[in-house]
């Protein structure tokens, strides 16, 4: 594997309350250079929760995406954003005030980036299981639809038009492959 890249330079050219855009200039091993430019967000780590029921049916919720601009159906995910807080609080909380259920068992599946080439954006996806009812208040502006789907049917899901997210596809698939190993 060659080694990474020399930073010739770098500038932030953009920035919001969120989000800042970067403009690096590099010079790789082979001598050639180039101009690359990266969206950089604050480093919070996040969680996105696969919740399975004792049914075998996965928690989703519904909610509206920005970046879309409509209704969206995704699986509950959210910022680990209380100081200190670990991987599995922030999956439990969230996952309680956005869908209404806590978990008693919790297992880190992987930590994914979402598009490596343009942010370093990590989220750590979680299997939840042996759910029980338990609600918190969360801070999205309206009440999240919660949907139950067959974790065995993603199939039917890919043909949703509102089920498009493809970290929550991959998560899917993960908790299927560790499902159908326990058959």
């Amino acid at each position: 594997m060659p080694d990474n890249p020399i930073i010739l330079s770098r500038e932030i050219v953009a920035e919001s309350r969120l989000f800042g855009v970067e403009r690096l200039a590099l010079r790789f091993s082979n001598g050639e250079e180039r101009v690359y430019e990266r969206l950089r967000t604050p480093s919070i780590p996040a969680v996105l929760i696969v919740a399975v029921k004792e049914n075998g049916n996965v928690v989703l919720i519904r909610e509206y995406c920005c970046g879309t601009g409509r209704y969206e159906l995704t699986l509950p995910k959210g910022a680990m954003d209380h100081p200190g807080e670990a991987v599995f609080e922030a999956a439990n909380r969230e996952l309680m005030e956005e869908a209404g259920y806590g978990a008693h068992s919790l297992t880190e599946l992987k930590a994914l980036s979402l598009s490596p080439a343009y942010m370093g954006h990590m989220i750590h996806i979680v299997l939840a299981q042996d759910l029980y009812p338990k609600t918190l208040p969360g801070d999205e502006p309206e009440p999240l639809e919660v949907v139950e789907h067959p974790l065995e049917d993603i199939e039917s899901l890919l043909a949703m038009d509102d089920f498009t997210e493809a970290r929550a596809l991959a998560a899917l698939y993960m908790a299927r492959d560790i499902y159908r190993k326990r058959k």
